[in-house]
């Protein structure tokens, strides 16, 4: 700190602003050096035909050929498919959870820590015990299947392209719904209690306050959790490449298990760079989408506040 003080100048507005920069330089220099050097490096592979022992510029030839792939539409498709769906699920079951934790029930406490164990424990220890629950032959899913005479033999759940997509929701919104949870039981929480007691002596019923109190109070929350969720979502890897590895026959083949497919697996950085720079550029409309919506809504709802 004295040294930086000798290397300020002594007085005027100039000292303060070098002092300001002074201060933000280490941390300036480590996003350009873990944030922007990579994305740059990305944009510029992306125009290249990058590979092993190999790399000639080829302009946005990539990016044709990815447009024009017959298999990109259903990809991405499948992408935002299990972004919406997924991210519904966790947002209707994190509101019903978080609102059964808020009531005045007995136990309360111990339901608030069974809740946790699905986003404390490693992504990928819940997934390879997702993996044994889906396997046909010794999975305890099959075997209730089995037992209360849903299916006559054995059923392997990641086997077929609509069972495995619908597999993998399964696990990412078991993964996902106690954060949810947890976020909006602490929104619910800072509901002024005054707004309820007021509406229960009017008549209200359960229902109306909760769609006429609760719900406005908690919307910026909600809003929030929706957005970071549906871009945690949408870039999520783990659980599809632990379950199937984006099988069978590309049933869960989704952006960025196709990004990695192309570019780790079959060494094409090029095209594989290609999709990572798409993947940006829809993150960063969603990440707009974000601060925009929620702008919005805290406006709105903090006028009624």
């Amino acid at each position: 700190m004295q040294l930086l003080r000798r290397l300020m100048p002594r007085k005027g507005l100039h000292s303060t602003k070098f002092f300001a920069w002074v201060l933000i330089a280490p941390a300036a220099a480590y996003m350009c050096l873990i944030v922007a050097w990579p994305l740059v490096e990305t944009i510029r592979l992306s125009f290249t035909n990058s590979g092993l022992g190999i790399e000639d510029y080829v302009g946005f030839a990539n990016y044709e050929k990815l447009l024009s792939s017959r298999k990109f539409p259903d990809t991405i498709g499948r992408t935002f498919y299990w972004m919406f769906l997924s991210v519904g699920l966790k947002l209707i079951l994190g509101l019903i959870g978080a609102s059964l934790l808020a009531a005045n029930l007995k136990g309360k406490a111990a339901f608030r820590v069974l809740v946790m164990p699905p986003w404390i424990v490693p992504i990928a220890i819940g997934c390879i015990g997702w993996l044994w629950l889906y396997n046909g032959h010794f999975g305890i899913l099959s075997g209730v299947l089995q037992n209360l005479g849903i299916i006559d033999g054995p059923f392997e759940f990641l086997a077929y392209k609509n069972s495995a997509f619908y597999s993998a929701i399964v696990t990412d919104v078991w993964i996902g719904t106690p954060m949810i949870t947890i976020f909006l039981l602490a929104a619910i929480q800072n509901v002024p209690r005054d707004l309820y007691e007021a509406a229960y002596i009017d008549g209200a019923s359960r229902w109306y306050r909760f769609r006429r109190i609760t719900m406005p109070q908690i919307m910026p929350m909600f809003a929030s959790m929706a957005l970071l969720s549906a871009i945690w979502t949408f870039n999520s890897f783990e659980i599809i490449w632990i379950l199937t590895e984006g099988g069978p026959r590309g049933g869960t083949t989704t952006l960025i298990v196709d990004t990695y497919k192309t570019a780790i697996a079959n060494y094409k950085y090029g095209q594989g760079a290609t999709r990572a720079v798409l993947i940006v550029a829809i993150l960063a409309v969603f990440s707009l989408l974000y601060l925009w919506l929620v702008n919005k809504v805290n406006k709105k709802y903090g006028d009624e506040k």
